[in-house]
């Protein structure tokens, strides 16, 4: 079954208001909508490339583009090893952008040898 999963919205941490305020201090959440939580598809590990905060690394107001928001992403089922391009970070090191190589992850499938 695909069963999801109800979790504290990390980029709210669960107030469901705009963590920055943007249009107003009273303005929802866009991630959670004002609800204080997300759903989530099990099994989840927490985001590599934001760090599981939910948002933009490098003082940038937006959500995070790998997470959206959530702090975690659907984790990989088979076996896995640390991105040989990333080292885990999740970001490409040339550009502080998500790593193409595990989409932000930080974690590859691991090849049986």
């Amino acid at each position: 079954m695909n069963k999801m999963a109800m979790i504290t919205c990390a980029f709210c941490r669960g107030k469901g208001l705009d963590p920055f305020e943007l249009l107003s201090p009273f303005s929802k959440c866009q991630v959670c909508l004002g609800r204080g939580k997300v759903e989530v598809k099990p099994p989840t590990m927490k985001c590599a490339y934001c760090g599981g905060t939910g948002i933009q690394p490098g003082g940038v107001r937006l959500t995070c583009p790998v997470c959206w928001g959530k702090g975690v992403v659907t984790a990989v089922k088979e076996p896995t090893k640390t991105c040989p391009e990333c080292w885990g970070s999740g970001r490409a090191l040339e550009s502080g952008l998500p790593c193409l190589t595990c989409k932000g992850k930080g974690v590859i499938t691991e090849k049986a040898a």
